[in-house]
């Protein structure tokens, strides 16, 4: 990590974008203070929000209507369940499924009943159906069979589940898909996103999720009931916190951390700031350090607890486990005792650890620090409308410069090699989903989307150097359109340094995963089970608290698992 020198101590500076915005680290990113469902959480604890379930009507097999209502005194939105009888042979995590155990949509307001008729017609369709500008969100999600299963029958029959198998899964059911921001009618961005409760990103939709993770609990209860009548039993409070929510997610997040540069930028930046925060901290107090160590031991538990089929993510789980043991001899050795202790550790993670170590280091020493690092959270979000607009007055040689300064890391590659231009993404003209494909065995180069800056800076970098350098950017892009959306990147990323990936994003070599990872490590994932390069599962708020236990547990102080109970 780069240090600058002052009068006094060396003062810790951000790691830059050509250490952070490697593929290989962002896809060994960490969840942390900063990640939205965290910020959430925080933030409905800390305005004392009410949860409470105004309609449960679900009938002897668990078909019906339920909804849930959470108010802040000042405003209220309602989560608005579905839930099916849903055939084995028709469940499917794929994007083209046409059924699923339950959907759900997130009500601007209390609905009426007109509104649960009208969604009621729509929601269980999901693409196929429409809502209107009063809901935010539009998902679905189906069952764990065999572990939704094994909780029903035990409370059934008065008894509690196996913790085992709760662990082994996680979860009772698994989201196949979020949509907010305007998709199928929903309302648009704009409408929700001056909301304080809303300031962030992604936080209508993971407010669905926090509510379906209830429903789901529910349910379950409710069938148990059905099925053992009086000698059924509710599930232990501390077994059900064990539950999150799976979410399933493929290649259609991964453009994402390509296309919002800005964004990305923010979320980046502000993690790095917090960073660089707690590494100029002088000296770590006896109760961080105390603290540091208990977050170390859960971290041990919590990554002893991920299970993967993938070698992958096998190798990844067996790198971080040697990683800790490492970390914790090395605090055990007085290494929190030094001057500058947390930038003494992350300096020495990066010979020490892998880069699974170094990022999970990153994010537990943001830990001990609220008071640095919480408030970083309203920094977020980015204005993306205003910086669409080019600028035309630019010149050819300050464009040029820019590019020089911010895409040097370009030099490097080699776009004459097949295997430097090996992946074209394309969009699916049957489900409007990213894919990714193989340019020289299929026929889907026409098809391609603008997802390969590194190629398009070269290009573009190519035709600037035939301009006269006073020449108006107005004036080339007059001559060649086609560069438009890679001058507008590169004026983009010159005031968001941290929104452009330091890697080639059509190599073959390029792993789809490295995206999601990165992505869904800001929205707070703790578990990462990669089925392929292509598709991971995860798991969303495991061991945070109910909305009736909110005012009781603090949503920062359950990330990880209890240790007596580990």
């Amino acid at each position: 990590m780069k240090v600058e020198h002052n009068q006094s101590l060396e003062t810790v500076a951000l790691r830059p974008p050509a250490t952070v915005m490697r593929l290989a680290r962002m896809g060994s990113f960490h969840q942390s203070r900063l990640s939205f469902m965290r910020v959430l959480l925080r933030r409905l604890r800390n305005e004392n929000w009410q949860v409470d379930r105004p309609i449960f009507d679900l009938d002897e097999k668990g078909v019906g209507v339920a909804t849930y209502r959470i108010s802040n005194g000042v405003r209220n939105y309602t989560l608005v369940a579905f839930a099916h009888e849903l055939a084995d042979e028709l469940r499917s995590d794929r994007v083209i499924a046409e059924a699923w155990d339950a959907t759900f949509t997130l009500f601007d307001g209390e609905p009426t009943e007109e509104d649960i008729e009208r969604l009621s017609r729509n929601v269980p369709l999901q693409e196929a159906g429409r809502i209107s500008g009063k809901e935010f969100c539009l998902s679905r999600a189906n069952k764990s069979v065999r572990l939704f299963a094994h909780v029903l029958e035990r409370l059934s029959n008065g008894q509690q589940p196996d913790r085992k198998e709760i662990d082994k899964v996680g979860y009772l059911m698994r989201t196949t898909a979020v949509y907010g921001s305007g998709k199928f009618g929903a309302a648009d961005r704009t409408v929700w996103a001056e909301r304080n409760e809303f300031s962030g990103s992604f936080q209508p939709e993971l407010l669905s999720v926090w509510l379906i993770r209830t429903f789901a609990a529910d349910w379950v209860e409710h069938l148990a009931a059905v099925k053992g009548g009086s000698r059924a039993v509710k599930l232990d409070p501390a077994l059900k916190r064990r539950l999150g929510i799976g979410n399933s997610t493929g290649l259609g997040m991964a453009p994402f951390l390509i296309n919002h540069p800005s964004l990305i930028h923010a979320w980046i930046y502000a993690r790095e700031t917090a960073i660089a925060r707690v590494c100029n901290v002088e000296r770590a107090s006896a109760e961080k350090a105390d603290q540091f160590v208990d977050l170390l031991r859960k971290a041990k538990a919590n990554a002893l607890s991920w299970h993967s089929e993938h070698p992958l993510q096998i190798e990844k789980i067996n790198e971080l486990n040697k990683d800790i043991e490492r970390l914790i001899d090395h605090v055990n050795s007085g290494a929190l005792e030094a001057a500058q202790p947390w930038n003494a550790l992350c300096v020495w993670s990066e010979t020490a650890l892998s880069l699974e170590g170094q990022e999970l280091l990153a994010s537990l020493i943001l830990e001990p620090y609220p008071e640095l690092v919480d408030e970083l959270s309203s920094s977020m979000n980015a204005d993306e409308v205003s910086q669409f607009r080019i600028d035309g007055s630019q010149t050819v040689a300050q464009l040029s410069a820019l590019i020089a300064d911010l895409y040097h890391w370009c030099d490097e590659l080699d776009f004459t090699r097949d295997s430097a231009n090996s992946r074209v993404w394309y969009t699916s003209e049957e489900k409007l989903e990213p894919r990714l494909g193989d340019r020289f065995s299929e026929p889907i180069e026409a098809y391609e989307q603008p997802l390969a800056p590194a190629r398009d800076v070269k290009r573009l970098q190519a035709e600037l150097t035939v301009w006269d350098g006073n020449e108006t950017i107005a004036a080339f892009l007059m001559a060649h359109p086609e560069h438009r959306q890679i001058v507008r990147r590169v004026q983009v990323i010159a005031a968001a340094p941290y929104g452009e990936i330091h890697d080639n994003t059509i190599d073959e070599a390029m792993l789809p995963i490295d995206l999601l990872r990165c992505k869904l490590s800001f929205f707070g994932a703790t578990k990462f089970d990669p089925r392929s390069d292509r598709w991971v599962r995860i798991t969303m708020y495991q061991n945070a608290p109910y909305p009736d236990e909110l005012a009781d547990i603090d949503p920062d102080q359950s990330v990880y698992p209890s240790i007596t109970h580990a």
